[in-house]
Formats: structure tokens, sequence, C-alpha cells
């Protein structure tokens, strides 16, 4: 039996908890992906996954044994790519998650200029707004927007995550342009459902107020609220990263400018320091320059405000 090819369909079974999907996603047949998990039981002498007509979960030993696997599958995985470095290139794949809106705004750009510098190097960009366990579903660098990242996971802050509140100028024209916090109550404000729905917490100076906002509409996804901003259904608040060239265009108005909503950090959340990846370190560092102060989105003109 290959035992690494064995850890990687173990692996591959418990994330997906389907014996059919792991086998179309490895090319073997399912047949083949039985008789991987039958041996490895075998020669670890414990029971990994429970199987029933309807899904495949793991037992305690399979539990044990998962992030096991995944680590020595990583540092096999290591080994081949430091050893195969002696043309100066790095190699590997990286599995990368975060948000769909910081995704399609600022990271598909930072990694297609990347992959640009490594040609092979080979990345799975996956998008979303749902935490995943990156342990689990073998995520290596996860970008996440949070001032309280996950505990047991290694933080680097990339960068800070400053919002504004936007509108359209059509509905500014519809229905006035709020002087002060307290105005916000009689607006259509457009909520984030996962955060801050029903009141937004601001700031100017040593200056805090909380306000509590009211909308027709609410949505999971930052750019679904971006869209039914701009066709003038309510104020949002989006983050700068988003909206930047929308406010430089006049596409999109900031109101209360000197009143700063919650300011988050960007981090770059991953697993261990240890046995990490020539690539992942590239990755990091790469990260970590592309998006230092002044950040990209905060290269442009100050913002037009509606004040």
């Amino acid at each position: 039996m290959d035992r690494l090819i064995a850890m990687q369909v173990f692996v591959e079974v418990a994330r997906r908890g389907s014996f059919t999907a792991a086998s179309q996603e490895l090319d073997l047949t399912r047949a083949m992906v039985s008789r991987y998990i039958a041996e490895l039981e075998q020669w670890l002498e414990a029971r990994l996954l429970q199987r029933s007509t309807r899904s495949v979960t793991l037992t305690d030993a399979g539990h044990d044994c998962l992030s096991r696997c995944i680590q020595l599958l990583e540092l096999a995985e290591q080994t081949r790519v430091e050893v195969g470095l002696r043309d100066g290139q790095l190699r590997g794949r990286l599995r990368i998650t975060t948000s769909t809106s910081f995704g399609m705004a600022q990271l598909a750009d930072a990694i297609s200029d990347f992959l640009l510098e490594h040609p092979q190097i080979h990345i799975d960009l996956h998008l979303g707004d749902r935490t995943v366990s990156l342990i689990e579903e073998g995520i290596d660098l996860a970008i996440r927007i949070t001032n309280d990242p996950e505990p047991g996971l290694i933080a680097r802050r990339l960068a800070d995550c400053e919002s504004v509140i936007v509108a359209s100028p059509a509905y500014l024209a519809r229905h006035g342009v709020p002087q002060q916090p307290a105005d916000l109550a009689r607006h259509h404000c457009l909520s984030y459902s996962q955060f801050g729905r029903s009141e937004w917490c601001l700031r100017r100076g040593n200056e805090e107020t909380i306000v509590k906002v009211t909308g027709r509409l609410s949505a999971n996804e930052a750019l679904a609220l971006l869209q039914a901003c701009r066709n003038g259904s309510g104020l949002a608040m989006q983050p700068r990263y988003l909206v930047h060239e929308l406010v430089d265009r006049g596409e999109l108005q900031v109101v209360l400018a000197n009143w700063q909503p919650t300011r988050l950090g960007i981090y770059a959340l991953y697993p261990s320091r240890q046995q990490l990846p020539l690539a992942m370190r590239a990755m990091l560092d790469f990260l970590q320059q592309r998006f230092a102060p002044p950040s990209p989105w905060d290269q442009r003109p100050a913002p037009r405000s509606a004040n």
C-alpha cells in the first residue's frame, strides 16, 4: 500500500463526506477509494470512518488521524517542492479562502500578479463569507476581515479595513443628505445581515455614537448591498477597498465623512509556522508588501463628500 496516497484518499473522503465525491476528485474508482481506506484502517488498527447509506463521518480516531495525515501530506509536498527548487523556481499548490467582496475587489488582482512572478505555483481560490475550518477543508491560507482572529491560527495583519457610509447621488437628491448620525434613523439603510444589521457604531475623535438603523434590504454579501446602493435603494456602510473607485468617479458619495465606522483588520490566517512551504512564505510576504500602508485603495484622491 502506498501510505501517502492512502492518507490523501482518507483526507479527501473526510473533507467531502463521500466516497463517491472523493473518487471523482482524485480520479479513482470508488472501489479503489474503499480499498485505500480499508488498508489504512488495517495498518493503523483503528476504524476511521462511520459509513451509512447517506453519509460518511469521522470516528474519534478519524478526527485524530485527519490532522496528522494533513501534516504529513504537507511535509511531503514541502519536501518535494524544496528538493525541486534547483532551477530557482518556487513550486506548489496553495488553497486560499477569503470573502467574495475582498476576493473580487483586491485579492484576485494580487494573486494574478503573484502568479506572474512565480509561474510554477498553482492557486485554488475559494470565495465566500462562510468561515471554514482550515484544517478540515485543506485550506492553506485565509484572508479574513475581523478584529478577533480565530484562536489557534497564526495571524499576520496585512492592512486596516476602513469603511465609509455611501449613497448614490440620485438617492440623496430624493431623500436629502444626513448631517449628523441621528439623521440615519429616517433613511433607508442597507445592512449586512451578519454584522451591524440594526446598529451602526460611529466615531469622531474621542466621541462615539451607536445609531439604530432600519431598512427594507439586508444581505450576507457586501457586493449585493453595493449594487443596491448604486441603484439608489439607500445608504450602505461599505469597506473603502470596495467603493473607492466608485467614489472617485462620483457614482457614489460619502456621507457623514467626519464620522468613522468601526475599523477592522485584514489578516492572513494559517494553521502553523512549522514546515511552512516556500510557496506559502512567498505568498505571505507578497501580500504583506502589497497591502502595506498606503494600501492600494488608499492611493486615491480624497473621497467626495455629500456634506
